[in-house]
């Protein structure tokens, strides 16, 4: 078959982001800063690599992808100049629009809860965050006891942040919607 008819996974995301997966030649320094790696066995770097291979329903399914906090670490530190973190933001943006199933059920029900809070809000409302997500995986009581210290030190606010033009967050995801009907 063609791969018109059927792009990989490497080409639909050089497709979508303006960069091929290939770019990267796994030096791990993304790894190597990222936040999060710590709380996924598959370190970032990984994951380009399964979409290089041909590995595309793994690399989709990939918890470290859809852990991925989007600080931008990882492509500051490249020494290529790939942008790791809009890599993962496509890998996550096909995974949804092909409803690819996780391993981890929690990791979309907290993704797809992120993503409300920062249509309604232009930022993470932590607490909206917070309670979004426990009623969705239904874990009410699972960290509770970790809410009085947040509260205290300023990172579990009680009202949500104004960003300076909401509108423009509106007609984003309005853009992002629309696209995906297509």
């Amino acid at each position: 078959m063609s791969d018109t008819l059927h792009p990989s996974l490497a080409d639909r995301i050089a497709r979508l982001t303006g960069q091929h997966p290939f770019l990267c030649y796994q030096c791990g320094k993304c790894s190597a800063g990222c936040p999060v790696r710590a709380f996924t066995e598959l370190a970032p770097n990984r994951v380009v690599r399964l979409v290089q291979l041909g590995f595309d329903k793994e690399a989709l399914q990939a918890p470290s992808a859809w852990l991925c906090a989007g600080c931008m670490t990882c492509t500051t530190r490249c020494p290529k100049g790939f942008d790791l973190a809009g890599f993962m933001d496509c890998v996550r943006q096909i995974g949804r629009q092909e409803n690819v199933p996780l391993p981890e059920k929690k990791i979309r029900r907290f993704h797809e809860a992120f993503l409300r809070q920062v249509e309604r809000f232009g930022r993470a409302f932590e607490l909206g965050l917070v309670a979004e997500y426990k009623m969705a995986s239904g874990d009410l009581m699972q960290d509770v006891d970790m809410a009085p210290a947040m509260v205290l030190k300023g990172k579990l606010g009680f009202f949500p942040h104004r960003v300076n033009n909401p509108a423009a967050i509106r007609r984003l995801f309005q853009r992002v919607a629309e696209a995906e009907r297509k």
